[in-house]
């Protein structure tokens, strides 16, 4: 069953939406979290000969990734730390899918998951545990991030228009957590302490296991697949799973350059952006608080402009909007480039960046969740839900090779490589469209 019959609604969308989402927001404002603070914290403290000797573990690492990509800077190395963590956290959810789908359920692996990623963040106030803790977090999101969209796609029927708006709010409150991070953990990290500001976003994903908790008789109810039960897929489901796959090779590349913007962008405005206002440096995390609201506008843009191009019959199809999302993309780091040839950036054109960037999400995430959700055999959704987090696995893992290039190349060079990377995305869907479509067509067997 695809949808909970009866289900009660609030503001028109089943209420088990309203917990998914709120636990969704906690989850992400630990998340955010720890990204505006992650390549900042490793540059400017943890690596400093003083405190990396007290870091466990950290030397073998260290060697371990030298061995593997060659020498690097202190840069380099947080880069590498970052995208392995990052792509890690985003992989992990297909072993979770695994559980919520076979093993436990997706209401208890979503459970077990918010626990560990809790005192993952927890962990983190102590730069001795700071190996320890990473592990903890990745594996606790691998029991949370597919599991719960999957069970957003569940609160609906296949026909449901308002799935796709369903995730646009999902996103929304990503936004909103991505919002409140930089203020408070962004903050209590920059101002206060970086401890501090790790263990915020850990009561944060207290907060958000107790909203799920708390929630957990307004969701889909768990139905495990026994070994043996699973149907086999059919001719025309294994095309449509072909074609979803296709689709996140773009998606991969969008990703690899859009939260570009959340890592190595920080450093370079650390230092090359002018911040202070009114005589005071403004925390060069708090430009999260602008992407976040930004966000959650262009993401209400978007879905106004397709809702009036429904009344007329001319919404465009969820292809196309990808296509303009990647592209828009593109387009929002060539501005980056730009400016980064001036000697000092002033903070306003830093934040029209943001406004370039935050227009276009919107047209990016929410159509490629709705189609997966959608279009996905009934027995493997939460299995093709986590695959998207798989493929922002391989995203994070391009990003954190990629930094390597940031020195040597200068930012200016850099952002246009990386608007090269999601005009690729672009591309890709311009010249596939027609085979992918093809294949997502039903066929009678």
């Amino acid at each position: 069953m695809n949808a909970q019959a009866g289900q009660s609604q609030l503001f028109g969308h089943p209420r088990g939406l309203t917990v998914l989402a709120t636990t969704h927001l906690w989850e992400r404002f630990s998340f955010w979290g720890m990204q505006v603070l992650l390549m900042l914290y490793m540059t400017k403290y943890l690596l400093l000969p003083e405190h990396a000797r007290n870091v466990l573990g950290l030397g073998a690492f260290r060697a371990a990734l030298v061995s593997i990509f060659g020498p690097m800077t202190d840069l380099a190395f947080a880069a590498q730390i970052a995208g392995l963590y990052s792509g890690l956290l985003y992989g992990t959810p297909l072993i979770g899918a695994w559980l919520g789908d076979r093993v436990l359920g997706r209401t208890r692996t979503v459970t077990i998951g918010c626990l560990m990623m809790s005192a993952g963040h927890l962990a983190m106030a102590s730069e001795q545990l700071f190996l320890p803790a990473l592990i903890l977090i990745i594996l606790g999101g691998g029991g949370v991030i597919g599991n719960m969209s999957a069970q957003i796609g569940l609160l609906y029927a296949p026909d449901d228009h308002r799935r796709t708006r369903a995730f646009g709010i999902y996103l929304i409150t990503l936004n909103i957590g991505a919002l409140i991070a930089p203020l408070i953990i962004g903050t209590l990290g920059e101002k206060v302490s970086w401890h501090w500001g790790f263990g915020a976003a850990g009561i944060g994903m207290v907060i958000g296991l107790i909203t799920y908790l708390a929630g957990r008789r307004h969701l889909p109810p768990d139905q495990i697949s026994q070994r043996g039960q699973r149907a086999k897929l059919s001719r025309a489901e294994w095309r449509k799973v072909a074609a979803l796959l296709c689709l996140l090779i773009p998606y991969c590349l969008y990703n690899a350059a859009a939260f570009q913007a959340y890592g190595i962008m920080y450093v370079w405005a650390d230092k090359a952006v002018d911040r202070t206002v009114l005589g005071w440096e403004v925390p060069v995390t708090w430009i999260g608080i602008v992407d976040g609201i930004l966000t959650i506008v262009g993401i209400i843009i978007a879905t106004r402009i397709w809702n009036a191009l429904e009344k007329r019959g001319r919404e465009p199809h969820d292809f196309t909007k990808l296509t303009i999302g990647y592209a828009g993309i593109g387009a929002a780091f060539l501005f980056a480039a730009a400016i980064a040839l001036l000697p000092l950036v002033p903070i306003a054109l830093w934040i029209g960046f943001f406004i370039l960037l935050d227009l276009w999400y919107g047209w990016a995430d929410p159509p490629l969740q709705a189609l997966v959700s959608r279009d996905s055999p009934a027995s493997v959704t939460a299995t093709m839900m986590a695959l998207l987090s798989v493929s922002t696995m391989f995203s994070f893992f391009l990003i954190g090779w990629m930094g390597r290039f940031f020195e040597p190349l200068g930012p200016p060079l850099y952002w246009t490589l990386v608007a090269a990377v999601a005009g690729s995305g672009a591309l890709f869907m311009v010249v596939f469209r027609g085979p992918i479509l093809r294949l997502l067509e039903p066929e009678a067997e």
